[in-house]
């Protein structure tokens, strides 16, 4: 018996109980759907928050900040985890006054930024915004990320007033629709929360707006421009927040080479005698695709539960059609049915059910995906964009037909097996 014969006696099974059919399918359906969607977002979510450290932290950068990750094995570099985690519980501070001996380590140094960073407000009549506040010297920020550039207005990056101020594009405009809370030469009132007294206090003082920068797209930063944060001088950060240490630098480097690398981290740890975290771009992607490919693989792995439901019920179905058909196996094997063609039947089914609802539920996912992303984005500055990889549908799609497959191989055994005049007294 040919294939397609094959294929098209099972199809005709499938459509004289279309109701049973459906409600299999539906299972198979269900499964991939999760599956899909769970896939698409966090692939999405892998990818946006790429594009957020490539805009954030540039190839030829390092990212310093205070605290140890004791990681020995890495020459003293620093490359693991250690987001300044250890920093608290190490009391190490780094000082805005050696950046001028760190650019001395190397040759390969071009520049060092100090940042200070506070989480804070801005206020104007009624709005009142809540920011990340980072205190840097315009000159060189502007020339390490070519994004904190004035869309409106000016940055003033040589000999800036105390007093200025340049916002982020979300700052001024939260729903990025063109309505502007802030324009240049606004007075706003910049105010931090000072919890170094008891009873903590609102430090603030007057601020004139200099410039807001166009959109970067950039939400979670990792050292350079985002959209829902605003800069300040150094030296008023310093004065502001009271302090003469900062809570990260990045290090620009002649180029990106891993020996470079190395080298560089390597003398800065060395200088802060391993009481410091060196971060380059590539630890901090290895970190995320690791922590989003073990999400991935927990969510995965519950979708993939529902699945293996679906392959039961898809088992019990199967059962329940090869007692109601068994005079139909006796009559087609007393009349020369081969048991392999029977068996290939019952598969034939099982491979369409499979197929049905992984194409089904594939569509499915896609469009749930993108449903649960929209919801997420709404009132959200960072927002995901699903991706549906050729990868992820053939895997989707052979994961269903495969376990309808699976789960049909006993009932389809039972079914090649019957003796055709055991079949044939069967009521």
């Amino acid at each position: 018996m040919k294939a397609t014969d094959v294929f098209g006696y099972s199809f005709n099974a499938i459509k004289l109980r279309k109701l049973r059919a459906v409600l299999t399918i539906l299972g198979v359906v269900i499964g991939i759907t999760a599956i899909v969607a769970l896939l698409s977002i966090t692939q999405g979510l892998q990818i946006g928050l790429s594009d957020q450290l490539n805009q954030g932290l540039s190839a030829n950068s390092l990212m310093v900040i205070p605290g140890s990750n004791d990681d020995s094995d890495q020459g003293g570099a620093g490359f693991g985890m250690g987001f300044g985690s250890s920093a608290s519980s190490s009391g190490f501070n780094i000082y805005l006054n050696q950046t001028s001996e760190i650019e001395n380590l190397s040759p390969n140094i071009a520049s060092v930024i100090a940042i200070i960073q506070r989480s804070g407000r801005v206020q104007l009549d009624n709005v009142n915004r809540s920011v990340t506040i980072y205190g840097v010297d315009y000159g060189l920020y502007s020339q390490t990320y070519d994004s904190f550039t004035a869309e409106y207005g000016t940055i003033p990056t040589s000999n800036p007033r105390n007093d200025t101020i340049v916002l982020g594009s979300r700052v001024s405009d939260p729903r990025q629709n063109g309505t502007q809370l802030f324009v240049p030469d606004n007075e706003v009132t910049l105010l931090w929360l000072n919890a170094t007294t008891l009873p903590p206090v609102y430090e603030n003082y007057t601020a004139q707006v200099s410039g807001i920068l166009g959109s970067t797209g950039v939400v979670i930063s990792f050292g350079g421009p985002s959209d829902s944060s605003v800069y300040i001088p150094l030296s008023t950060a310093a004065s502001f927040f009271d302090t003469d240490t900062c809570d990260m630098l990045i290090v620009t480097l002649a180029n990106s080479d891993n020996v470079t690398v190395t080298e560089v981290s390597n003398l800065i740890t060395k200088y802060f005698s391993g009481q410091v975290t060196v971060i380059p771009p590539s630890a901090v992607q290895s970190i995320l695709e690791n922590v989003i490919s073990t999400i991935q693989l927990f969510l995965v792995g519950i979708a993939a539960i529902s699945l293996l439901v679906a392959g039961v019920s898809i088992m019990n179905i199967m059962i329940v059609s090869l007692i109601e058909r068994t005079r139909e196996i006796g009559i087609l094997k007393a009349l020369g049915m081969k048991s392999r063609t029977v068996l290939m039947i019952f598969l034939g089914e099982s491979v369409i059910i499979g197929f049905m609802g992984a194409i089904l539920g594939i569509a499915c996912g896609w469009i749930l995906a993108n449903a649960i992303t929209w919801l997420l984005s709404i009132g959200n500055a960072f927002n995901i964009t699903p991706v549906l990889t050729p990868i992820v549908m053939l895997g989707a799609l052979s994961f269903g037909i495969g376990i309808s497959v699976i789960f049909s191989l006993y009932p389809a055994w039972r079914a090649s097996k019957l003796k055709p005049v055991d079949a044939l007294r069967h009521e």
